[in-house]
């Protein structure tokens, strides 16, 4: 029976194009399933049934079983049945068949060893090959521009398809619900075999034999050596020789590498802490460091008892305060929240803040700026 899990998955691609032995290093390292990951399969599985129905697929109904649903699952899931179903509509247009495929398994082990995926949905109609994938995240906006994990999910869609159908164009859509983000790229059939060949394929060779040279990078956030890996470490590490050395005295291209680094040199700091925290509550010893009791706040240990005493003392022991924007979104559901509040939401200006010149955020004038200090 063949794995369950690719070794050079389509959901790590970035990583491994990126860094090609982190994929060996990474097989020392007991895989954890977070609790994100977790909820986002749960999601996935009620956006395959919602999907169905709305197409008029037989499915059975997850939500018995599922132990992380909520509305605003619900909302989500109901969002993405919606916005294939739109994308069946609008093929069907120039197509009098369009082929849909849910939870299609691809195989793109042509390019990559070993390598196969699951595709959320595949579309086929009119010359053009669709792929849409589900986000559930919240925490990281997916763009769907040259994204790897994507492209394998095409490549894999292409080698099903590609002799029955006469396919010139490969669209691609990120539908991410909870950062409100539509990401869709689109590649020419020749344009995608070409960087499968070029780029895709030597990159997974080597990482199939655990070669090549550690490259760290934002793609690090998602390996499970990153507390430990010694290239990340040696990289971070040498921003420590500006340590000491007052910003008014670095020379302009010292900060403007700083810059490129320090979201990455802090987050491998953070990464470090948390591990040699976890390495100590298993019962590790650190020189010069102890474990100690952090603070806490004090609470309630009966709110029920509390409220009948200072109830029967003759006081009130609650406060009103509106749910934040985010709770009662939440709480009412997207399109409801819209429909009651929208006339009563604004967005205040943000404040300044510096980004690399790949952010697709406007620049903004100096000139024009109209912040206050708190």
């Amino acid at each position: 029976m063949p794995s369950q899990h690719a070794i050079l998955s389509a959901s790590s691609a970035h990583r491994w194009l990126n860094c090609t032995p982190s994929v060996k290093l990474c097989e020392t390292f007991e895989d954890k399933p977070s609790e994100y990951a977790a909820e986002g399969t749960e999601a996935h599985e009620l956006c395959e049934y919602k999907l169905k129905t709305s197409l008029g697929m037989e499915a059975d109904d997850p939500t018995p079983k599922l132990s992380r649903f909520n509305d605003e699952m619900e909302e989500c899931a109901n969002g993405y049945a919606s916005y294939v179903l739109e994308q069946v509509n609008e093929a069907s247009k120039t197509c009098s068949d369009p082929k849909v495929l849910i939870e299609q398994r691809v195989d793109f082990s042509r390019w990559v060893p070993e390598g196969f995926g699951t595709a959320d949905c595949v579309i086929i109609a009119d010359g053009t090959l669709r792929v849409v994938d589900y986000k559930h995240g919240l925490g990281v906006l997916v763009e769907a521009e040259m994204n790897p994990q994507m492209m394998c999910y095409a490549l894999g869609a292409l080698e099903l398809f590609d002799a029955l159908y006469d396919i010139s164009k490969v669209s691609m859509t990120i539908y991410q619900p909870r950062r409100d983000n539509i990401s869709i790229f689109e590649i020419s059939r020749d344009e995608l075999l070409a960087w499968a060949e070029t780029v895709l394929k030597p990159a997974a060779e080597l990482a199939f034999e655990g070669k090549g040279e550690f490259h760290c990078g934002e793609w690090c956030g998602f390996c499970k050596a990153k507390h430990t890996c010694r290239a990340r470490a040696e990289a971070n590490l040498q921003l420590a020789r500006h340590d000491f050395k007052l910003p008014s005295l670095l020379e302009d291209v010292e900060i403007e590498v700083i810059l490129s680094k320090v979201d990455e040199l802090t987050s491998w700091a953070s990464d470090v802490k948390d591990y040699a925290l976890q390495s100590a509550l298993g019962g590790k010893s650190w020189t010069g460091w102890k474990l100690v009791e952090g603070r806490a706040n004090r609470r309630y240990t009966d709110e029920n008892e509390v409220i009948r005493a200072v109830c029967e003392a003759g006081f009130d022991p609650f406060e009103k305060k509106v749910l934040g924007i985010t709770a009662m979104q939440k709480l009412l559901g997207k399109t409801k929240f819209e429909k009651l509040l929208s006339a009563y939401i604004e967005k205040p200006q943000g404040k300044p803040t510096l980004v690399p010149e790949s952010d697709k955020r406007p620049k903004i004038s100096c000139a024009n700026l109209d912040f206050k200090e708190e």
